[in-house]
């Protein structure tokens, strides 16, 4: 059977969804920074409707609308999308004399210093990863308080590491010693102090709701608890009065 000129090659995805991913991934590159705060801005500078301010910054005609009724966002700064390079002057003149238009976003040259950087995960020369153990007991011994999830991630290690280091179960238990993680170079003394900072705050909110929900003074004794001895003299003192 002879194969039609038009037809597709094997292992090629069918055109409409090769169609859908170029759209999507057009609509990625265009996505604009600070969506809400860029929309902020349009419900309170222009005359453009919720569809053409929703359509440009990537959000709902519902929620534009909440936002100029003051029930989104309301705590949001507007950012002008003209000063920070995404859209021009001609774009917006444009939208609101034709409300059926569409605006375009304008690739800021700002936009790649402007996007949040990730921090990957922490990342430990091979030479300093025997020191690891070493630094995670002297958190154990000095900083109870900051937790494994902590710990595992300034340090770059596991939970089940830390559990080994706890309960020494560590395959090289014998050889390992509290040592400060600054001295071993596994962190820097700012990274240090800010997460024992943190779980200091935290340890000290939770004692001081622990505290408040703590009964002030003497409490009802239960029928099973025997009385003080006090308790029991007085009681007698009282019985012996009234006879």
């Amino acid at each position: 059977m002879s194969r039609s000129p038009h037809a597709r090659p094997q292992g090629r995805a069918p055109l409409f969804l090769e169609d859908a991913r170029e759209r999507a991934q057009a609509h990625m590159a265009d996505q604009i920074l600070m969506p809400k705060a860029t929309a902020v801005w349009l419900v309170d500078n222009t005359s453009l409707t919720f569809e053409q301010i929703a359509d440009f910054a990537g959000l709902h005609p519902l929620e534009v609308k909440g936002i100029a009724d003051g029930e989104v966002a309301r705590d949001i700064r507007g950012a002008d999308p003209i000063a920070n390079g995404q859209l021009t002057r001609e774009e917006l003149d444009k939208a609101q004399v034709y409300p059926g238009y569409r605006m375009k976003a304008h690739k800021s040259r700002h936009a790649e210093l402007l996007k949040p950087v990730k921090k990957g995960p922490r990342y430990t020369p091979v030479s300093r990863r025997q020191d690891r153990p070493d630094a995670i007991a002297w958190f154990v011994r000095n900083h109870p308080e900051v937790t494994d999830a902590q710990v595992a991630k300034i340090l770059g290690t596991t939970k089940a590491t830390i559990d080994q280091v706890r309960d020494r179960t560590h395959w090289n238990s014998a050889n390992i010693k509290p040592v400060d993680p600054v001295t071993l170079g596994l962190v820097t003394q700012l990274e240090l102090d800010a997460v024992v900072k943190l779980a200091a705050e935290k340890k000290a909110k939770d004692d001081a709701r622990k505290a408040a929900q703590k009964p002030d003074g003497p409490t009802l004794r239960t029928a099973a608890e025997p009385a003080s001895d006090v308790e029991a003299a007085t009681a007698d003192d009282e019985e012996s009065a009234e006879g």
